[in-house]
């Protein structure tokens, strides 16, 4: 095969099954030569592969050779088809040297029309359409690189035979181009709801008083020779087609009433049936736009009358009908009022209303395209809000019920510390050991010891220390220190905080657990250089297990996480650092500060008496 005149270097591969990979094809392709890449093209969404893959060789030989023992070649029960990649679209879409044949044998696959065709020219490309089974639809394409290859083909194939049938041969057109040269004065009518007496003389003398008939022929059924009830009439003229038309459709012959219409290929109906089918479509919906309303969460016991009684205050229905289908009700149905105003009065009264026990949802009808791009949005704002802005530091605690712990490495600037309610703890992630039961969940920096609690590692500037005068280990995001992690991953070396030094823990039983008291903590140890926030975060992380004992059976999992926040945006660095070394201290801060949520809650309360009541 000869070398195109704009060669490159890069192949196309089409054909290819869905699950070919790009290490798949580099097998196959680096067998010819030294492969510089692959690229399987998918969607960008299903990441699916489209059936198709561009190679790309180092040398143009390479690609050449490629072309010539690798083209038709199976792969996973599918031929590759491989053609010089053209990175020009105009040579595409120009249809120079494109040949389009008809009529061909089943049997014909893409290398045999490759053989049969390559001896007039250089094919850029030849492709047999086939349907979804991979069977042969009987016509196929091929593109030469040069128009006069192009034409050498069509004089000496077209109308010859190939495989047994005589083929259809010449130059490709485009769909917008064989439009364009349909003549608008067409000859050819056809007519149906014949009797099956009518053969094609009696046909042929029902039309000929309008003009001179070409031909005239009845459809038969291929059994019996019988009429099938139509057939088709070809004038001379334009004008005479026309006039039979208007004279003979709808008027009754044989008892039967004809219909005569211009005789139209099968693209032709469809393309008039959609446009008419979506002309209705914009009539319907500008007619019922704003005026029906999708009703859902039906009582079983809601049929159409009732749902028109229940809608019927509100002003004139057109129609209601409840869906269901032989099992019964879907629980959902569609009102219909006559203006949008009485529409939307039906909405604002009876949305969340009690029917049967049940309250209704109420809203404006919208089709399925509309709502699939609503709820697209919807999942796209919320993705949107989901993601932190870059740079933006977050708040120090987090809404009740949002749960984020410290990464490896300690706290950094502007990196959010969030307290978790106890209620959300996740389990632990070590094998053999139980969920814990206060603190912080585990994580990247914190480790479990069997009997619950946790130790904090991996703290600003490599570590942070388990209380004071506790020893570093080694953790998930710590670094090594002077004492290794111990059976399960427990720091060894020193007492952790709230539990007696010297207690020994066996993994192989379960251990009691050992509730943090209500007792003062010492302060962490801060690394020189830190922030002042990094440093708030540090004790507020010391605080939060003190105040979720001080404040255990009082709403624990609800206010510790708010009363921690309180406490940290009320006092400096040295008054909390007082509040870890003094009990007394903190258990007066707590004692306020649920007196203030208290306060707070009871004015509420007493503004709006309706805040408490449960709406049923």
């Amino acid at each position: 095969m000869n070398t195109p005149s704009y060669a490159s270097a890069s192949l196309y591969v089409g054909d290819l099954h869905s699950d070919v990979t790009e290490a798949q094809l580099f097998e196959i392709f680096k067998q010819v030569g030294p492969v510089a890449s692959i690229r399987v093209c998918r969607d960008a969404v299903t990441r699916r592969s489209l059936g198709y893959a561009y190679v790309n060789y180092h040398s143009v030989v390479d690609a050449e050779r490629a072309v010539d023992l690798l083209n038709y070649k199976d792969l996973k029960g599918r031929q590759m088809r491989i053609m010089w990649s053209q990175r020009d679209p105009s040579l595409r879409r120009s249809n120079l040297g494109n040949i389009f044949i008809k009529n061909l044998q089943k049997d014909i696959d893409n290398k045999t029309l490759y053989d049969t065709f390559s001896v007039f020219g250089n094919i850029l490309s030849c492709k047999v359409a086939t349907d979804e089974t991979g069977v042969s639809k009987g016509y196929a394409f091929v593109h030469y690189e040069t128009e006069e290859a192009a034409k050498e083909a069509i004089a000496k194939v077209h109308g010859k035979l190939l495989n047994g049938k005589k083929v259809f041969v010449a130059s490709f057109q485009s769909r917008k181009e064989r439009r364009s040269e349909e003549s608008p004065k067409w000859t050819n009518i056809y007519v149906k709801n014949l009797d099956k007496s009518i053969d094609d003389a009696k046909l042929r003398e029902m039309f000929e008083k309008f003009g001179a008939v070409t031909s005239a022929v009845v459809s038969k059924d291929d059994g019996n020779g019988e009429g099938k009830g139509f057939g088709f009439v070809n004038f001379e003229s334009h004008e005479e087609a026309e006039k039979a038309i208007e004279d003979l459709n709808g008027k009754e012959i044989e008892g039967k009433t004809l219909f005569v219409g211009k005789a139209q290929k099968k693209s032709e109906r469809e393309r008039e049936l959609k446009d008419m089918f979506l002309k209705l479509q914009r009539e319907r919906l500008s007619k019922y736009q704003g005026v029906n309303l999708y009703v859902k969460n039906l009582d079983p016991t809601i049929d159409d009358e009732k749902l028109r009684q229940e809608f019927a205050p509100y002003g004139t229905i057109t129609s209601a009908k409840v869906m269901g289908d032989d099992k019964g009700t879907k629980g959902f149905g569609f009102v219909c009022f006559s203006t949008p105003e009485e529409a939307t009065k039906a909405v604002t009264e009876m949305n969340g209303k009690l029917v049967a026990n049940k309250p209704l949802y109420v809203a404006l009808a919208q089709r399925k395209d509309q709502r699939r791009a609503q709820l697209e949005m919807l999942h796209q704002q919320r993705a949107a809000a989901m993601r932190m802005p870059a740079g933006q530091p977050a708040p120090m605690y987090p809404p009740p019920g949002q749960v984020f712990y410290q990464g490896p490495g300690g706290p950094q600037r502007g990196a959010p510390v969030f307290y978790p309610p106890q209620g959300m703890m996740p389990r632990s992630r070590f094998p053999g050991q139980p969920q814990p039961r206060g603190g912080m969940p585990p994580g990247p920096g914190y480790q479990v010891p069997p009997g619950g609690g946790f130790v904090v590692q991996g703290g600003p500037q490599g570590a942070m220390q388990a209380g004071r005068g506790g020893h570093q280990g080694k953790g998930r995001g710590g670094p090594k220190g002077p004492g290794r992690g111990g059976p399960q991953g427990v720091v060894q070396g020193g007492p952790m905080a709230g539990y007696p030094a010297g207690i020994k823990y066996n993994p192989n039983v379960r251990n009691p657990q050992m509730a943090l008291p209500p007792a003062a903590a010492p302060a962490p140890e801060i690394a020189a250089g830190a922030t002042p926030e990094d440093r708030k975060q540090m004790i507020g992380e010391s605080l939060f297990p003190l105040i979720q004992a001080h404040l255990r059976g009082k709403q624990q999992d609800e206010l510790s996480g708010k009363i921690t926040g309180m406490i940290l945006e009320s006092l400096d660095l040295n008054d909390l650092v007082g509040l870890l070394e003094s009990s007394e201290a903190l258990t007066k801060k707590v004692n306020e500060a649920v007196k203030v949520l208290e306060d707070h809650a009871a004015e509420v309360k007493d503004e709006n008496p309706a805040a408490n009541t449960t709406a049923a």
